[in-house]
């Protein structure tokens, strides 16, 4: 049902929608990958708003919700030409209940964390975003590195969920098999010990997540992804702090740091396996 707010209306968005708002998240610098918005709006289509005044859209907010106790922010966004006039928190206010009772989760900017803290948000951890051109392990992967095929859909969609807050499993089996999206598993002992994605966003490539049990199996997964892409590109990957590890594994290979945004959450921070993720999955939805 769209809420109207003075002129504004706002109501949930298309995934034609959204194709204008992930290009107002590239004009930012956010560089999304390019398929993120056909991957995610599955997820929670509900989840998905933008305001308008007429047929103009002005500004956007998402709230996916994950499960019945997680939710998370992102897109939180007015068209440059009309900034400063309220529409982005009339935005919020009639989006945001649609989280519930959730703990929400979202990745701010330093400049808008004082806003967020003001809605009830709490700074957990900072999360760096490392990029460049990186250089190649030169060496055969190992064998406990495999392409994902269907065969290991079931038990990359369980690994997943100790290292996401919430049971993803829909999105993980659409992540993996996208076209343009580049899937590898570590497997030790016949179970899965790590996995990772690499896909094109507007600039280079994106990795996203990077899960592993071990710094080892994470260099050897992030060796296997960065061999698929043309040597030229530059590479991203956003590492949650204080993982030294993740950090470690950037900068032996070339990258350095882009920019930071902060981690915050409302309520409980929900459980996961931080000392297994060496990249998350993205800053925009989670």
């Amino acid at each position: 049902m769209p809420v109207t707010t003075g002129e504004l209306a706002v109501t949930t968005a298309t995934l034609d929608d959204w194709h204008h708002v992930v290009q107002w998240a590239a004009d930012e610098e956010w560089n999304p990958g390019l398929d993120d918005a056909a991957r995610f709006h599955p997820t929670d289509p509900a989840g998905f708003f933008v305001g308008r005044r007429g047929d103009t859209t002005l500004s956007s907010l998402s709230i996916v919700n994950y499960s019945a106790e997680y939710a998370f922010l992102g897109y939180y966004l007015v068209h440059p030409d009309h900034r400063g006039r309220g529409l982005g928190l009339a935005t919020w206010r009639a989006a945001f209940p649609h989280a519930g009772a959730r703990t929400v989760g979202l990745d701010a900017v330093p400049a808008q964390q004082a806003t967020y803290r003001r809605a009830g948000f709490t700074p957990v951890y900072d999360t760096l975003r490392y990029g460049g051109r990186p250089t190649r392990a030169g060496t055969p992967a190992p064998p406990e590195i495999v392409a994902v095929t269907g065969a290991h859909l079931g038990a990359l969609t369980g690994y997943d969920r100790r290292c996401f807050p919430a049971d993803r499993s829909a999105f993980v089996r659409g992540w993996l098999t996208a076209p343009g999206h580049t899937a590898r598993a570590y497997v030790h002992d016949g179970e899965i010990a790590g996995y990772g994605v690499i896909r094109p966003a507007r600039t280079g490539h994106r990795i996203g997540p990077l899960f592993a049990d071990t710094p080892q199996a994470a260099e050897a997964l992030f060796d296997a992804l960065t061999a698929t892409v043309d040597p030229a590109a530059d590479v991203f990957f956003d590492v949650p702090e204080p993982r030294h590890a993740a950090h470690a594994l950037a900068t032996a290979h070339g990258l350095s740091p882009q920019s930071h945004t902060v981690r915050m959450y409302t309520g409980q921070v929900p459980p996961s396996d931080r000392n297994r993720t060496f990249a998350v999955t993205s800053l925009e939805l989670g």
